[in-house]
């Protein structure tokens, strides 16, 4: 209470710092509710991360340039990718014109495609190199090499969240983790309590969802107590080490998983939900996933994350007429159900959906080699050029912004680096990317490092 007062009191005299302000506030209520820079419709965000790298020609970057030169060596050099790469591979797939804006998207996204008029396609986009590793950090964290805070902790760490009996940041992957595991949702330099919280969404159980959830040996009053002591335990060890963020995150997930107990079984229990929602989002992992997305959304969550299996699935470098195709139908529906869903609630406006995977992948067949693929069917890794797209809060749908060359191997109009798409999800949220930042080592940090321009097209 000493601490609110002070904090007020330096506040008005003007002798208190922006930054010591925020921190201020985190340390006492880390996850409360705290307002962005300035107004915003998007308040909430699912991010459903394709990793492995779908293909762009293949989903919603229609190249009809590739049939032509189908089995020929393109007149322009391929570029230099992971793996060799030899001639024009055209889609397997068919491309149609969807709602008033007419947009085209593939016949395996048939689905999300009935709301291309609320959905804004960035084919520009592009990354660093065509690695899965650093690429996955790049997306997830705006720094390829180095140990920085995710997307998810930024958010979270910026407006809090809205539910205290559940974690501001929540990450799903059935199976398994995904390439790079727990370095996707890392808090890094933030304080411990902004990083995500893992759920398996391969199990349907609770109290596998989230493990040892329930306390089976003592009632709450007794848990409250042992907790009580464990604080004073913590409190005097801290004492000694006041700068310990682990200690102080590990204090924090004690709580919350405390606070848990009340609301969590309620939260991904999806069985509560009517026969007609599940039957839209139909049967499986991913529409599982995406159905819990919209449920923790719907109870405050902040910022959700749903990979699309362990390690990399889009990964096709063999068989892509097959694996994209079994890939979609497991998402799809799911994904056109959860914007319906979302519409129904009155949570589209205020929730930013995207979409999309670390890189793309090339227009061009991946050459057999030893040791990698043994038949031409597939594409190779591609970041040079690759599609994101985004909907709902803030965005200005039934669009595409920039594009790829005539055969959709590189962004070459209103190209869109990875920091861009960043900044523009920071802006969509209220805020400025360049103000947003973290003081760590002497240095004020952001998401966008030095680098991001809000892409304007996107908004609304």
């Amino acid at each position: 209470m000493g601490m609110l007062g002070l904090t007020q009191l330096l506040g008005e005299s003007g002798l208190l710092t922006a930054h010591a302000r925020a921190d201020a506030a985190n340390a006492i209520h880390p996850l409360a509710p705290k307002k962005p820079h300035f107004p915003a419709k998007a308040k909430q965000v699912i991010h459903i991360f394709a990793n492995g790298g779908p293909s762009q020609v293949d989903t919603f970057d229609p190249k009809p340039a590739l049939d032509k030169y189908a089995g020929k060596t393109l007149p322009t050099a391929n570029l230099r990718t992971e793996r060799k790469t030899g001639a024009a591979f055209p889609s397997p797939f068919k491309f149609k014109k969807y709602g008033e804006s007419g947009l085209e998207v593939s016949e395996i996204f048939a689905n999300t495609a009935k709301h291309i008029d609320d959905i804004c396609v960035i084919r520009s986009m592009h990354a660093d190199v065509p690695n899965h590793e650093p690429s996955f950090l790049l997306m997830n964290t705006g720094e390829p090499r180095l140990i920085r805070p995710s997307v998810g902790s930024w958010v979270t760490y910026g407006l809090g969240t809205e539910n205290q009996n559940l974690p501001g940041f929540v990450t799903m992957c059935p199976g398994g983790y995904p390439l790079q595991e727990s370095q996707n949702w890392q808090a890094g330099f933030l304080p411990g309590v902004y990083q995500g919280t893992y759920i398996d969404t391969k199990h349907t159980d609770v109290e596998k969802l989230i493990e040892f959830v329930k306390n089976k040996t003592a009632p709450g009053p007794a848990q409250r107590k042992q907790l009580d002591l464990l604080a004073k335990l913590n409190e005097m060890h801290q004492t000694e080490r006041p700068n310990d963020p682990q200690l102080e995150a590990r204090i924090q997930s004690f709580e919350l998983a405390y606070r848990m107990q009340t609301e969590a079984s309620d939260a991904f229990d999806v069985t509560k939900e009517s026969k007609q929602v599940l039957d839209a989002y139909g049967p499986g992992e991913q529409a599982r996933s995406l159905l819990l997305a919209r449920r923790l959304i719907e109870r405050g969550v902040r910022f959700v994350q749903v990979s699309h299996g362990p390690v990399q699935p889009w990964d096709s470098h063999e068989n892509i007429a097959k694996e994209h195709k079994r890939l979609a139908d497991q998402s799809d529906k799911a994904i056109g159900a959860l914007i319906s869903d979302l519409k129904r609630l009155g949570l589209f406006e205020s929730t930013l959906i995207i979409w999309g995977g670390e890189f793309g992948r090339t227009p061009t067949v991946e050459l057999p080699s030893a040791g990698t693929v043994s038949t031409a069917t597939g594409r190779d890794h591609n970041h040079w050029g690759f599609t994101v797209w985004l909907a709902g809060g803030g965005v200005k749908g039934g669009q595409a912004v920039g594009a790829t060359d005539e055969f959709g191997y590189k962004a070459v109009e209103n190209m869109v680096h990875v920091h861009d798409l960043h900044a523009t999800i920071l802006r969509l949220l209220g805020f400025d990317h360049e103000k947003f930042t973290y003081r760590y080592a002497g240095r004020d940090f952001r998401l966008t490092d030095v680098h991001g321009r809000v892409v304007k097209e996107v908004l609304a």
